[in-house]
């Protein structure tokens, strides 16, 4: 079994948990809380970001999408119509084009700031960064949020599944930083029924249960999070 250190309020830890149970492998887990820059950890990754993978011989792979390639050489060219990536040139760009969206621009612009004022924060020593909520930064954070939902409303409703006719790296991408924002009560989905759908119809796949039942510390999600007719 291949490991994985991640925090469960991370986008992209998320991403990579998603993928490996869209493919039915098994993970084991362990939760690292990297502003504390323990030395084992930052032995695997010195830069001290997750997420990062253990994978065949303990060799660290760090960085979402860089799990996600290494996951679609070693196990997603076999699995035909349930690869995560489309088999043309074009479609696989389209599918990072995506990823990286929600993955990057949306967690830069919206997700990472909303966890670290409201998760991370409270439960940080000062001397890491910890303390009060920066209600300036939520502001921000909270205004750009209507963007990235018009946007995956757009998708959604012009699409069977955001790149394409299949579930591809890009919705799990999606729901990745969207269900961190959904469990912190942060979308309302009643603006945004053909993201609702598409979210709905992702929520309900067996890849998706354990996140579900993620929950963090002092900080209890929102009554629908686990909900599948939400």
């Amino acid at each position: 079994m291949l490991t994985l250190f991640h925090h469960p309020m991370f986008a992209t830890c998320r991403f990579v948990r998603l993928a490996f149970g869209e493919y039915g492998e098994e993970l084991a887990l362990i939760e690292e809380k990297p502003w504390m820059r323990r030395k084992e950890f930052l032995a695997l990754n010195p830069a001290g970001t997750l997420p990062i993978l253990l994978a065949e011989g303990d060799v660290p792979i760090v960085g979402a999408m860089v799990i996600g390639e290494y996951l679609d050489e070693t196990r997603g060219v076999l699995k035909r119509d349930k690869r995560l990536f489309a088999e043309d040139p074009m479609g696989r760009a389209e599918i990072r084009r995506l990823t990286d969206w929600y993955l990057n621009k949306a967690d830069s612009e919206v997700t990472r700031h909303l966890v670290r004022e409201r998760v991370l924060k409270p439960i940080m020593p000062e001397t890491a960064g910890g303390g009060s909520p920066d209600s300036a930064a939520i502001r921000a954070a909270r205004a750009n949020i209507r963007q990235h939902m018009k946007y995956t409303n757009w998708l959604a409703g012009t699409r069977h599944w955001l790149a394409g006719s299949k579930v591809t790296y890009a919705d799990l991408a999606a729901a990745a930083a969207l269900s961190v924002l959904d469990y912190l009560g942060e979308i309302d989905w009643r603006e945004h029924a053909a993201a609702r759908e598409w979210y709905a119809r992702v929520k309900s796949r067996p890849s998706f249960r354990p996140l579900l039942s993620d929950r963090v510390r002092g900080l209890s999600p929102v009554s629908h999070y686990a909900d599948l007719d939400f």
